[in-house]
């Protein structure tokens, strides 16, 4: 099946977690137009692990 569009997944990881060293991870899959936003994307998401909001980067 052919992809429609420019639209693709991405996951977002959060960047506070990995230094802190606790463990699990916090991740959420979400969409991004690749023509629009050729860069990586950072979005503020709630972490579960942490209790608060946090800075979730794109990953490859």
């Amino acid at each position: 099946m052919a992809r429609k569009g420019n639209r693709v997944q991405v996951i977002l990881e959060c960047t506070e977690h990995k230094t802190s060293g606790l463990a699990g991870t916090s991740r959420y899959i979400t969409t991004k137009n690749r023509k629009n936003t050729t860069e990586r994307i950072e979005l503020k998401k709630y972490n579960p692990i942490m209790k608060r909001v946090t800075v979730h980067k794109e990953i490859k």
